[in-house]
């Protein structure tokens, strides 16, 4: 068992963190504070082909697989949560029309999403449709050759730079459930902005609510078999990006505190001699390390065209609580100091949180992880 990276891998690994040293990094806590959108960021980032990281050649992209993609979303994530999670938003709704839409939609969308010319984002979740998805209200109605699509979604990140929203919405019974939910693409400016919250962290990249009232799309703007839409995304795993994001910050955290324990003194010496602090560093390593090594497995085992389901639990679960604690524990080392917004650490903390809930709540994945124990056994 190989636990190392291949020689490409680490090339990519080294010069996505060059770029996170020399462009994200300096600029992280400017544009936490002013919440500003990392849109040239992200066109640098698409320039160099990383929007399409996961995308065949044949459409713009770099045809890696997902271990690449847990390594740049890292690298990134190590620089500035919400540029990890902008680009993965956009490479997830790329990735549904590159396996389940048709060549024109492939043809139309997906050149200028791998560059982030064209930028996508998800409508799914919903106030009533949190963590189970199939009580959406969304509907769409067949009418001649177009859908009329009514309802709401919320926390559809990336909508204020979206050129267009990969949206769910009912196509049939509740009794069908879940073949019974469809995809379709939906210009962004279809949508009636209803709110844009104030959060805790993520403060750069928004994920507002929006409302479509009696929108019409045509019928090929539906992507993939009507009433399969939340079935066949359920056969995509870009959804390693959240615990990949979660050891990007785990790691961050962990090399700032090291930095800062090494070089801060009090009674005459380093407080990185002190063995409390000392123990609560190797923690905090053990928690990044261990995180990491389990999202590269999922990765790698949905790679390999394997079920990750297992392990892609175990992994978001792991790697996001690795990344609130290590957090909390570089603010708690970095003392007074990490609670000001002149480090780093405060945004980790932040950050951290919202990667507990998004991408479905632990508490979701912890079920599961258990469901998939359990079945070994039946």
């Amino acid at each position: 068992m190989d636990f190392g990276l291949t020689q490409s891998q680490r090339a990519l690994r080294e010069d996505v963190r060059e770029f996170v040293d020399a462009e994200i990094r300096p600029r992280a806590i400017e544009l936490d504070r002013g919440e500003e959108y990392p849109g040239d960021v992200l066109s640098e980032l698409g320039d160099r082909g990383y929007a399409g990281i996961t995308l065949p050649e044949t459409y713009g992209g770099r045809g890696e697989g997902l271990v690449e993609l847990a390594i740049l979303t890292e690298e990134l994530a190590a620089g500035m949560m919400t540029v990890a999670s902008a680009l993965a938003l956009n490479l997830g709704v790329a990735t549904i029309i590159e396996r389940f839409g048709t060549e024109a939609q492939r043809e139309r969308y997906l050149p200028g999403m791998a560059r982030y010319e064209t930028v996508g984002a998800l409508g799914l979740s919903e106030a009533n449709a949190g963590a189970n998805k199939l009580e959406m209200e969304t509907s769409a109605e067949r009418r001649g050759d177009e859908w009329v699509i009514d309802g709401h979604k919320q926390w559809v990140t990336n909508f204020e730079r979206a050129d267009v929203v990969l949206t769910y919405a009912k196509t049939g019974p509740d009794g069908d459930a879940p073949h019974n939910i469809s995809a379709f693409l939906v210009p962004a400016e279809a949508f009636e902005v209803e709110e844009v919250w104030e959060t805790l962290g993520a403060r750069n990249v928004k994920s507002p609510r929006v409302r479509l009232d009696g929108v019409r799309v045509p019928d090929e703007n539906m992507v993939g078999e009507e009433g399969e839409g939340y079935v066949q995304r359920g056969e995509v795993h870009t959804g390693v990006n959240v615990p990949a994001r979660g050891v990007g910050i785990a790691r961050a955290a962990l090399e700032d505190t090291a930095a800062y324990t090494s070089d801060r003194e009090q009674f005459d010496r380093p407080i990185g001699d002190f063995q409390g602090v000392r123990w609560d560093v190797a923690k905090m390593a053990e928690r990044a390390d261990a995180a990491r090594l389990l999202t590269l497995r999922a990765a790698d085992r949905a790679d390999r065209g394997e079920d990750p389901t297992r392990e892609m639990a175990m992994a978001k679960v792991r790697a996001t609580e690795a990344a609130v604690e290590n957090a909390n524990d570089a603010m708690q080392l970095h003392g007074g100091k990490g609670y000001t917004t002149e480090h780093h650490v405060e945004r980790y903390l932040r950050d951290a949180r919202l990667l507990t809930i998004a991408g479905g709540p632990n508490e979701l994945h912890r079920n599961n992880l258990a469901d998939a124990v359990y079945a070994a056994f039946e």
